[in-house]
């Protein structure tokens, strides 16, 4: 049987018009629009449909393709599909696919996003540990300054105003890479602890949103992967932590990183590398998981169309980060005087109970806490908040840039890689 002629072609109201055919053959029909008289089913494309070349996206706007008598017609009245047999019925009308390429265009964006399915761990963990290790390392001299100013009985040498007044002091008195001492062990120990942290996280995350909401964004998946993901980060990152706030500190007696881990074993053992694991947990669980709530949050208002978009990736990243990191600050005080075990508080703590003059450790979170409330107060658990905040907020945006870069393009080259393997088949 021949195609009907377009002229001949039944209309509803003031007509229908018909669009040109994709030199591509692509078109995508969604919910489909009966129209009275004649039987016709219009749906115009949109121009942002995923998958869909932009010149068929346009002509399908500007004019639609009308489905006549279980067949789709060109402007021309050229036959380009039919309906399903399985589908029958006047109200049964649901999206047809016709497309004459199996293949999106390899001009069509990479839903990067997507890397749960698309992507083997291997991308999470090279985007994560490259993403750690320029977080760190970009911000390490801001991290010393921290360090110090949570120093809750500082020398008099070792008294600052503020982040800058301390990292002057610092520089004049000891020296120009003074501030970055220590930064070799936290580029080893943050390799490895973000590759984990950041496939983890992705794979948790995929995993309970698809459980929780198919197909949507969960946020309380999201806080769960990032504190499941902290436990994995935190067991490798702790001695690496241990080792570089102890050369951090003024005045430290160690000549570098091999000496202060020999010292530290033999006179303290293995558990001091891990002494303050659990304070970690503590801090670092709500932390992240106020921290990806909060990440994930603003990508649904900034990028709801989740494209690799820098600009809302770092702002998003340092909004989430200084948000947490003000929150979780009393307990990252706990955790640097479990890490340094400073001398002068140790003093003052012996002198309080009246212990023997026997070398004491400060150890759990508890005695950590009641330690740092005699030294200083209520107000010392906001010890070097400034600091803090001002380290987390381009340190996180410089992380989830960096690992947002890096994921979309390792997953495009692998993508691009894909499709060149299915053209030469």
């Amino acid at each position: 049987m021949s195609d009907p002629p377009s002229n001949n072609l039944p209309t509803s109201g003031g007509g229908a018009s018909w669009s040109q055919e994709s030199k591509t053959g692509g078109l995508l029909f969604q919910s489909p629009n009966q129209m009275e008289g004649g039987g016709f089913v219009s749906r115009r494309t949109s121009p942002d449909t995923p998958c869909v070349d932009n010149r068929v996206a346009g002509a399908a706007t500007a004019t639609g393709v009308r489905w006549f008598g279980g067949r789709l017609l060109s402007t021309t009245g050229g036959f380009v599909g039919g309906l399903p047999s399985r589908m029958s019925g006047e109200q049964d009308l649901s999206p047809v696919l016709y497309r004459a390429t199996a293949e999106c265009s390899t001009e069509a964006d990479v839903d990067y996003e997507g890397l749960p399915q698309g992507a083997t761990t291997g991308t999470h963990m090279l985007a994560g540990a490259v993403a750690g290790i320029m977080e760190h390392c970009l911000m390490y001299p801001i991290d010393c300054v921290k360090t110090r100013m949570q120093s809750l009985r500082p020398e008099p040498k070792a008294r600052y105003r503020n982040v800058v007044d301390a990292l002057r002091q610092i520089v004049r008195t000891e020296g120009l890479w003074r501030p970055i001492r220590g930064i070799n062990v936290l580029a080893m120990g943050a390799g490895p602890a973000h590759a984990l942290y950041f496939a983890s996280y992705e794979r948790i995350k995929f995993t309970l949103s698809n459980a929780i909401h198919p197909g949507a964004n969960s946020h309380f998946a999201n806080g769960v992967a990032g504190c499941m993901a902290t436990v994995i980060h935190d067991a490798i990152m702790n001695p690496a932590e241990v080792v570089k706030q102890r050369i951090q500190m003024f005045g430290s007696p160690y000549r570098g990183v091999l000496d202060c881990v020999g010292t530290t074993l033999r006179q303290e053992g293995p558990a001091a590398f891990y002494r303050s694991y659990t304070t970690q947990l503590t801090m670092n669980a709500p932390f992240q998981a106020l921290h990806f709530m909060t990440y994930e949050y603003l990508q649904e208002v900034l990028n709801p169309h989740r494209h690799y978009h820098p600009t809302s990736h770092m702002l998003s990243g340092a909004l989430a980060g200084a948000l947490a990191a003000a929150v979780t600050t009393p307990l990252d005080v706990c955790k640097t005087l479990l890490n340094t075990q400073e001398a002068a508080v140790a003093h003052v703590l012996q002198a309080d109970v009246g212990s023997a003059p026997a070398v004491r450790h400060i150890s759990g979170l508890g005695e950590a806490f009641r330690t740092v409330y005699r030294a200083g107060g209520a107000a010392a658990f906001f010890k070097g908040v400034q600091a803090r905040v001002i380290y987390q907020m381009p340190s996180t945006a410089i992380s989830w840039s960096v690992y947002e870069f890096f994921k979309y393009v390792i997953t495009k080259r692998q993508h691009e890689r894909r499709l060149r393997g299915a053209a030469g088949k």
